[in-house]
């Protein structure tokens, strides 16, 4: 039924959608935040991540709004639960809320030992600390499986810390080891005000959100009715953005939502900028299975003559890679899919990438892994988001993204900067030849490679993973 009542808000959206040729007039309309490009500046590497975040928990005197996926329970997720504790006892009047997945937060890691998951630390917590920390558990779906929380963003009263990362050991390099994430970090009060409106608005407010930190969570199966209620309310929501009025030095930032198919106006945003596209682009992915209109569109940018960067991680940098001395699960046949991928696109693509014009580059770095995603395009314009860019994340996990707006290049020199420092671990490939093929895997990956692409399950796994 719903459906049926919004086709025509669908099909007018269509008309004036960015799968029109003018996509940069489209862009050029968006509504935005007009904050000076000094407020604005990129922090390189998890540790400065891991003491940003915990500078700004110490700083704050208002508000902190924190969303992830999860906050683990381990070194790195205790020492930040500890801090916001410390953070309320200074200032009993701060507000503190931190919003992670539903699901997630109630199991405990893939092929690991059965457990309650890092819900059970947030209500040990609130426990020993009696309370004033709110943790609230974010159900997009019914299952796990069919979409998770994705939104990404900190707000620390009028600061926001934009990172596509979770909060855990590896992600936040607490015991050395690493997982590389992109982090932006905006002074911008309107912003941070509109973002932490929108979690308030739209997840304080459901039925379907509930706290993970007080004692007895109701069952998920007590919740399907306020779910299906909370997605069908997710599919209209947006952020309240003004039409920007751009100062000299300025940047346009403007927060955009995606979830689901249709109106996603995050994965319309990432269509308009590789349609629009001059000159350049550089794609960020951290799993190689890009949706469909993605593939096209950087397809067109290629025929149009634009040089295209993408930078994915080598296999064994994948969070999902398990190394030829460990037991091997399943879940390890991933980044040999995702890498069977990045070699028929490379073949695909031989003559580009023999030109130079196409560039595809994998970053390793000893036995940390790859999480970056985003995209540059030409000298004015750049993605911050958590938008895996893969067919789940298109279509399934609630999203979100920051497009950045730089008509006079003042961002340009900090663009340049991150993607030097990001091409330090990375290696270009000459041909597809440079990647493994599966004739090379182990033999339980070429065996279960096989089951999958007998029976065309191969593409089942890369939309859902």
């Amino acid at each position: 039924m719903n459906m049926l009542i919004n086709a025509p808000r669908r099909i007018a959206r269509r008309l004036v959608s960015p799968l029109r040729p003018k996509s940069r007039a489209w862009l050029q309309a968006l509504p935005g935040f007009a904050v000076p490009a000094d407020a604005i500046g990129a922090l390189h590497g998890p540790q400065a991540l891991h003491q940003a975040l915990l500078a700004q928990i110490a700083q704050a005197t208002r508000r902190i709004v924190i969303v992830a996926l999860y906050l683990q329970d381990d070194d790195a997720g205790r020492e930040v639960m500890d801090a916001l504790y410390a953070a309320r006892a200074r200032q009993p009047g701060l507000e503190v809320d931190v919003y992670v997945d539903w699901h997630r937060a109630q199991r405990g890691l893939i092929g690991k030992q059965k457990s309650p998951g890092n819900a059970a630390m947030y209500r040990d917590l609130a426990q020993r600390h009696g309370g004033g920390v709110r943790v609230w558990g974010v159900p997009v779906q019914n299952r796990e499986l069919f979409g998770v929380l994705h939104l990404k963003g900190f707000v620390f009263d009028d600061t926001v810390l934009y990172s596509g990362a979770s909060l855990n050991d590896v992600y936040l390099a607490k015991h050395g080891r690493y997982r590389l994430d992109r982090c932006h970090r905006i002074r911008d009060a309107a912003l941070a005000d509109s973002m932490a409106a929108f979690v308030q608005r739209q997840f304080r407010d459901s039925e379907a959100v509930r706290r993970l930190d007080l004692p007895d969570p109701p069952p998920t199966r007590a919740l399907l009715p306020s779910i299906r209620a909370f997605r069908q309310h997710l599919q209209q929501a947006s952020y309240v953005v003004p039409v920007p009025v751009l100062a000299d030095g300025a940047v346009a930032v403007t927060p955009l939502k995606g979830f689901g198919r249709a109106d996603n106006a995050l994965n319309d945003t990432m269509l308009a900028l590789l349609r629009g596209a001059r000159r350049s682009i550089v794609l960020l992915t951290p799993y190689f299975n890009l949706p469909g209109p993605v593939r096209a569109a950087i397809g067109q940018a290629l025929r149009r003559g634009c040089t295209v960067e993408i930078m994915v991680g080598d296999k064994t940098a994948n969070d999902f890679y398990m190394p030829p001395t460990q037991p091997f699960r399943t879940i390890g046949l991933l980044p040999y899919l995702y890498e069977n991928n990045l070699r028929r696109f490379a073949r695909t693509h031989a003559r580009q990438l023999a030109s130079g014009q196409l560039n595809l580059w994998l970053w390793r770095d000893g036995d940390n892994s790859y999480h970056l995603k985003g995209l540059f395009v030409d000298d004015d314009c750049a993605l911050l988001t958590g938008h895996n860019l893969n067919p789940r994340a298109w279509a399934l996990d609630l999203e979100n993204g920051l497009l950045l707006r730089d008509p006079t290049h003042r961002l340009h020199a900090m663009h340049e900067a991150e993607w030097a420092a990001l091409r330090q671990h990375a290696t270009r490939l000459a041909d597809y030849h440079a990647l493994e093929s599966a004739r090379s895997y182990p033999p339980e990956v070429r065996r279960l490679l096989r089951r999958l692409s007998r029976v065309r399950l191969d593409r089942l796994v890369n939309r859902l993973l």
